[in-house]
């Protein structure tokens, strides 16, 4: 049986979007895959007044188990409406993401499964495949008021089953037919970054492409644009994860400024995953290694939760400009 994402409680990001391109600031998507993380984003982004988009992974999916998964959705907002009443302040728009999904059937179960939001990633695709791949999508999305995303062009790297060796920049030049001729909400741009926390060598030029940002919003102006691979990788955690026992070895990342300043054009959502990944590692790997003896769960669970939540606070306030938004 289906379930609407209204009964759930979600958005979809239409306004969302709207909202963020006006203010010129861009709404986080931070990836889940259990409990802790979930907390620290709901909890980050409720103190923050941020809205925010809640994005699962079909490796997600696998992981906790898609029931599972929508249940913890559920909760999700749930938690915020409680927190928000407790604490006085707004309740913030939560709209849930279906990150990277390669099929139509794919997409087709989250639809069913509440979320708010899909992606449909037909990239590895030739132009006129990919455009009817997201075309079906978004057929069958709009009319349960899901927005879809789609993507034009390659990002190097990987992350869960999302692999690619060589990245391969966005045409400008093919951009207007693809949203005209899919009718997708937002679209998913290769401007030079990347998946995972190896996004480029040491001493490698990290700048991403503005120029190819700009020549896209000149084809299809107002249009919602989307980074994913937008993880800065802060080196603070790289050397508390190599200090501790860590092999992270060489791990570069995206520099903020250059996030902060795509986030203030016509980029609305960006996607940070694996400085999460990061900062719990870094936490719990310390924890650790400062107290060999414990084995409760609880003890090294919590304060990477806790490090989760303050560094995406810090991403709301500092690089995405997307505080006190909600």
């Amino acid at each position: 049986m289906a379930v609407s994402y209204k009964q759930l409680g979600f958005v979809n990001t239409r306004e969302m979007f709207k909202k963020a391109m006006a203010g010129g600031y861009a709404v986080p998507a931070y990836n889940f895959n259990n409990m802790e993380q979930l907390q620290a984003i709901i909890t980050a982004c409720l103190e923050s007044q941020s809205p925010v988009i809640l994005q699962v992974s079909s490796g997600a999916r696998k992981y906790a188990d898609q029931t599972l998964l929508q249940y913890m959705g559920q909760g999700s907002v749930e938690m915020m409406r409680r927190m928000a009443q407790e604490k006085g302040v707004k309740e913030i728009p939560i709209a849930l993401h279906l990150d990277h999904g390669d099929t139509f059937e794919l997409c087709k179960s989250c639809i069913e499964s509440g979320f708010s939001s899909v992606m449909i990633d037909g990239s590895h695709h030739s132009f006129e495949e990919n455009m009817a791949l997201t075309k079906k999508v978004v057929e069958y999305a709009h009319p349960f008021e899901v927005t879809v995303e789609g993507e034009l062009g390659i990002l190097a790297g990987i992350e869960d089953e999302v692999k690619a060796e060589k990245h391969t920049y966005t045409k400008p030049e093919e951009v207007e037919a693809f949203v005209k001729g899919t009718g997708v909400d937002s679209l998913a741009i290769a401007i030079g970054t990347s998946h995972g926390a190896y996004k480029f060598k040491p001493g490698q030029e990290q700048n991403i492409r503005l120029d190819i940002l700009k020549e896209i919003e000149k084809r299809i102006p107002g249009f919602p644009i989307v980074l994913h691979g937008s993880s800065s990788v802060p080196p603070e955690l790289v050397k508390i994860i190599n200090e501790n026992g860590g092999q992270l070895k060489d791990a570069v990342g995206i520099p903020e400024a250059d996030l902060r300043k795509a986030a203030a054009s016509a980029v609305c959502k960006v996607n940070i995953d694996s400085d999460g990944r990061l900062a719990m590692t870094a936490a719990i790997r310390k924890t650790m290694k400062d107290k060999p003896a414990e084995f409760d769960p609880r003890k090294y669970l919590g304060p990477a939760r806790d490090a989760l939540k303050e560094l995406y606070m810090r991403k709301n306030r500092e690089v995405l400009g997307s505080a006190g938004m909600a």
